[in-house]
C-alpha cells in the first residue's frame, strides 16, 4: 500500500481511515456554518479565518475518536473549539509588541477595537455557559430592556426569581471579566 496525501491507495481501491472521513465529513456539512461564525469573530480577516477553520477541523482529526457522533454535538463542539482558538488568537496578538508600518504623517490612525472584542467573546462565551433560566433573564432584562416586572410576566415567574437570577448571572460574567483582565 501506497501513502498518497493521508489517503491509502491499494490497486485501483481508495480507502480512508475513519478519522479522515469523519473530517471529510464535517467539512461538508458544517463548513459554511463554521466559516461564517469564525469570520465574525475575526472582524472578516478571511485568511485568518481560513486558518482557525483548518485548525478547527485538524482538532477534530486529532479527536476523531472521543467525538460524540451527533450532528448538533458536533456543530457546537466545532463552534467552541474554533471560538476557543480566536480568543487565543486575540490574546496572542495583545501580547505581541504592536507592529508599526513606518507611514507619513499624513496617515489617520484608527483605534485598536480588539480590547473591546474580546470583552464580548468571552462575555458570550460566559452566556453561552449559564444555565437557560440566567439566559433567559439576562435576555429580558439587558438585552430586551425590560423592567425586573415586565420580564417577570414575561417568563412567568415572580420577581424576586428574575433578581436573583440575574444578580448570580451577573456575578458569573463579572468574575470571568476580572479572570481575563
Amino acid at each position: 500500500m501506497n501513502s498518497l496525501g493521508g489517503v491509502w491507495v491499494d490497486g485501483s481501491q481508495v480507502r480512508r481511515r475513519p478519522s479522515e472521513e469523519l473530517v471529510t465529513q464535517l467539512y461538508g456539512q458544517f463548513k459554511g456554518a463554521l466559516f461564517a461564525h469564525v469570520l465574525g469573530l475575526t472582524n472578516h480577516d478571511r485568511q485568518w479565518t481560513e486558518d482557525v477553520v483548518q485548525e478547527t477541523l485538524i482538532r477534530a482529526w486529532q479527536n476523531a475518536e472521543t467525538l460524540v457522533r451527533d450532528p448538533r454535538m458536533l456543530r457546537g463542539w466545532l463552534l467552541t473549539v474554533a471560538r476557543r482558538i480566536v480568543i487565543d488568537g486575540w490574546r496572542t496578538r495583545r501580547a505581541r509588541p504592536q507592529e508599526v508600518e513606518l507611514t507619513s504623517p499624513d496617515a489617520v490612525h484608527a483605534d485598536d477595537e480588539t480590547e473591546q472584542r474580546l470583552s464580548i467573546m468571552v462575555i458570550t462565551d460566559v452566556i453561552g455557559r449559564l444555565g437557560e433560566e440566567h439566559r433567559a433573564a439576562i435576555y429580558e432584562t439587558y438585552v430586551r430592556g425590560r423592567t425586573i416586572r415586565e420580564a417577570a410576566q414575561v417568563l412567568g415567574i415572580p420577581e424576586g426569581t428574575v433578581k436573583s437570577r440575574v444578580y448570580n448571572a451577573m456575578k458569573i460574567l463579572r468574575r470571568a471579566l476580572r479572570e481575563w483582565h
